[in-house]
């Protein structure tokens, strides 16, 4: 039986207060109210600034029942220097140790951009990646197409790496829906459905998505799939605008209450 987890990805948003927050509420308690809601966080500042071992520690001892997975920073995934990358994988896997010590590291998440190609020195990049964080729990979301083929997926299987499971517009450009075991943690990120906004200029609009019933009830058949070849599944609603993703998030919950997986608050 698989153990299911489900949240969101980030926590600290300002308009979330009212839809989720109460008002009034300070962004120092964002992650205590968090964690009365789920059981488990996404964490994606990381992406943007270099996390640190205090702080992490920290926002353990704030939330101590919450998994966090987080995203690796983008010197790691988007702005690549092929030739010093290993120092900028020591200080991250440096600022993770709490987590990992205190055992509520979900995962650390590799998302690759679009223009992150299946090409030699990618592939070389990637599978020395892999290695110099084989001691941590690892997904790994590819945006390109071209990573979607047996090999890539056997690389990661050599690895009881996650090949994280995607939900977003098929559109020109964007991969496919594609949900493949690769290790014993299976992973599903859930970035919503607004195909007019996808490609559009402003960023945030891409996840102004509310899921509607019909669609959770699609997903939820999705994650009772992908929790028949995993012992841990984690799910994160990424459709943030307004508190949507919370919404989303309970109420799949809701939907997978059955006997065949063990699902959080």
């Amino acid at each position: 039986m698989a153990t299911l987890l489900i949240g969101t990805s980030g926590y600290s948003y300002t308009e979330w207060i009212g839809p989720v927050y109460p008002k009034g509420t300070k962004a120092s308690d964002y992650l205590s109210l968090y964690a009365g809601l789920f059981d488990t966080v996404e964490l994606n500042f990381s992406y943007y600034r270099m996390p640190e071992a205090r702080q992490l520690q920290a926002m353990h001892e704030q939330a101590p029942s919450l998994l966090f997975s987080i995203k690796a920073h983008e010197t790691l995934t988007h702005t690549i220097d092929f030739t010093a990358w290993r120092d900028e994988a020591k200080i991250f896997r440096s600022a993770v140790e709490p987590l990992l010590k205190a055992g509520c590291l979900g995962s650390v998440l590799l998302q690759f951009p679009y223009s992150f190609h299946y090409e030699i020195e990618q592939r070389k990049y990637l599978d020395a990646l892999l290695r110099s964080f084989s001691d941590l729990p690892l997904a790994v979301e590819f945006r390109n197409n071209q990573w979607y083929n047996n090999r890539t997926l056997d690389g990661l299987r050599s690895y009881k790496v996650a090949f994280v499971s995607l939900d977003l517009p098929q559109i020109q450009g964007n991969p496919p829906l594609m949900d493949v075991s690769t290790a014993p943690l299976a992973y599903l990120r859930l970035h919503g459905r607004n195909q007019e906004a996808w490609w559009g200029s402003d960023a945030g609009a891409r996840y102004d998505y509310l899921y509607s019933d019909r669609e959770l009830l699609s997903l939820a058949q999705r994650v009772k799939g992908l929790a028949t070849g995993a012992s841990t599944v984690l799910v994160y609603f990424n459709n943030h605008r307004r508190g949507q993703a919370v919404k989303n998030a309970q109420q799949l919950r809701l939907l997978l209450e059955t006997k065949e997986i063990h699902h959080d608050k």
